[in-house]
């Protein structure tokens, strides 16, 4: 049953997401203020990522998130596509990037943690936290069916 739930959740978020993408959406992170673009034309490559946190540090990743991470996605070529919070789930982030393709998914995630801004946002937050503020990291890749408005 518990299963089912979370199957029926996550088709629900991907369904949001796709309403989304519809809307041109503008995020800030920082003092950086970043657009998030019109879809091209063509196929792409999505990522859900689903992060639990350590207890009490949901407000830790936000921060980050918010203040930094944000940013350099954008600056390594990912497309934000929206983040969530289960109401279900005190602990955790669901979000979701978009690419052109696998490959460039691939080289985005080398570069974003090759950065050296990433690597001292990363060591900072984490020491402001008292500790890890990730405990566990789900994927989902998908690619847009044929009959789906987002592609």
């Amino acid at each position: 049953m518990k299963k089912m739930k979370r199957q029926i959740g996550l088709l629900c978020l991907t369904i949001m997401a796709g309403l989304w993408i519809v809307s041109e959406t503008r995020v800030h992170a920082d003092d950086h203020e970043t657009k998030v673009s019109d879809q091209a034309e063509g196929p792409h490559y999505f990522e859900q990522r689903i992060y639990t946190t350590a207890d009490g540090k949901l407000p830790n990743l936000h921060a980050r998130f918010r203040n930094h991470t944000n940013y350099l996605f954008v600056k390594h070529g990912m497309q934000l596509i929206g983040y969530w919070t289960p109401t279900d789930k005190p602990n955790t982030l669901i979000y979701m990037l978009a690419y052109p393709s696998k490959e460039a998914r691939a080289a985005s995630w080398k570069a974003f943690m090759a950065d050296p801004e990433w690597q001292k946002v990363w060591a900072e937050s984490k020491e402001k936290a008292g500790g890890p503020i990730v405990t566990k990291v789900e994927e989902i890749f998908m690619t847009p069916t044929d009959y789906s408005p987002q592609r």
